[in-house]
């Protein structure tokens, strides 16, 4: 049997964990090759932790082709477009022809998309943003502080809860309780909203607890910097001393005009198999869609991106093996909230459940921020072992009666 070519498309969490799986299963003789424009890995959970000056920036990059089996090809190159019809990508000014192809190529964050943002604003969802936020919390002598969601969709739905949190959990370490506010503004009608009505009700009970206000159903349609204040569709003003911002985000680039798209430019694939409309092209994580019995889309996060990916890997191996492709992703997933204090709250459920996704309200504590810590070292591949996370996980999961999973 001559060797087939499978292309994995971006370099994220989706992208290396099918790189990797695929390259375990597969022998030697057939190619795996991951393409990403950066060539270094950021592990995005942790810009939260950038942002309030418990990691260094560099603690949390590692070189791509460390991310990856030997035996993985790394080539470093932007893709500029997928012609599924021609089995090919091109990238970096060349045609890349593929057997199979794998795109796992994230959302990109659109800052420019809304007006003063670049001027006014701490993107904590980049590295360097992080980082810069940390040095303006430093210098920050009290006032407003305001977490905004500018637009919808964006990954990780907890990020901006989490971020509101620990921006308190630093204010207060400074003494500075008395002397600012922290506040969230979302066009959603509630925190997390695909989780449920419940769940939206625990995250802002947990921000009400620290004095957090939550301001929902508020549309920000830009931001003007000399004034410092943020103007709404509706056209009130909010004003703010510190300005910590989720960007708009959108599809990649180079997907645009792509056969392989919805009107809104993300990948349409199928709910269980991943795969789109062309056989021999799956898409996993944040440029896809999936929409749930109810009506919503299944959130953008890397625990999803994770399973798919191996979903994904199961299947082509399968096919190039000659065996039948019988893995299925089923929609689980779950997620921590860093609450600051060395406590995080720790939710997971069934995404796929009809006729809305079950999931129990998150249960707190420290060692569910220990299990994050964990699973931070695993990932980065730091010493720590993944039987050691699931034992973490699973040890919380028995305390607080709650499902666990790695």
């Amino acid at each position: 049997m001559a060797g087939k070519t499978v292309l994995v498309l971006g370099g994220g969490v989706g992208g290396t964990v099918a790189a990797n799986a695929l390259r375990r299963r597969l022998a030697a003789e057939h190619r795996v090759a991951l393409v990403d424009k950066r060539g270094d890995y950021v592990f995005t959970p942790s810009l939260l932790w950038v942002m309030t000056g418990q990691r260094r920036p560099a603690q949390i990059v590692k070189d791509l082709r460390r991310m990856v089996r030997p035996g993985v090809e790394v080539l470093r190159a932007e893709v500029e477009g997928i012609e599924p019809g021609r089995g090919r990508v091109r990238a970096g000014g060349q045609a890349l022809p593929y057997d199979y192809l794998v795109i796992a190529l994230g959302a990109d964050l659109a800052p420019e998309a809304l007006p003063g943002y670049g001027e006014a604003t701490h993107n904590f969802f980049a590295l360097d943003g992080a980082a810069n936020l940390w040095q303006a919390l430093a210098r920050f002598a009290g006032g407003r502080a305001l977490v905004l969601v500018s637009s919808l969709p964006y990954k990780c739905p907890a990020a901006p809860y989490e971020a509101a949190l620990l921006l308190d959990d630093v204010l207060r370490r400074r003494g500075l309780a008395g002397r600012c506010r922290v506040e969230v503004f979302t066009p959603e009608a509630q925190p997390m909203p695909v989780a449920g009505p419940a769940m939206g009700q625990a995250v802002v009970e947990m921000l009400a607890a620290k004095g957090i206000a939550f301001h929902a159903k508020r549309q920000v349609q830009r931001i003007e910097a000399e004034a410092r204040e943020l103007v709404f569709a509706d056209g009130q003003r909010e004003p703010f001393d510190l300005l910590a911002a989720v960007p708009p985000h959108r599809p990649p680039a180079a997907l645009q005009g792509s056969e392989l798209t919805n009107a809104a430019g993300w990948i349409v694939v199928d709910k269980r198999t991943l795969q789109t409309r062309f056989g021999n092209v799956y898409a996993v994580g944040d440029a896809t869609t999936i929409t749930l019995a109810n009506g919503k889309p299944l959130p953008k996060a890397g625990v999803f991106a994770h399973a798919e990916a191996e979903v994904v890997a199961g299947r082509i191996a399968a096919e190039i093996q000659g065996a039948s492709a019988r893995a299925e992703f089923d929609g689980a997933g779950y997620c921590w909230i860093e609450m600051g204090g060395g406590q995080a709250g720790f939710a997971s459920g069934d995404f796929y459940a009809e006729p809305d996704p079950l999931v129990p309200l998150p249960r707190a504590g420290r060692l569910w921020h220990w299990a994050k810590v964990l699973f931070e070292r695993y990932w980065l591949g730091e010493g720590v072992t993944r039987q050691a996370v699931r034992l973490g996980m699973n040890l919380g999961a028995r305390a607080f009666g709650i499902p666990a999973r790695l």
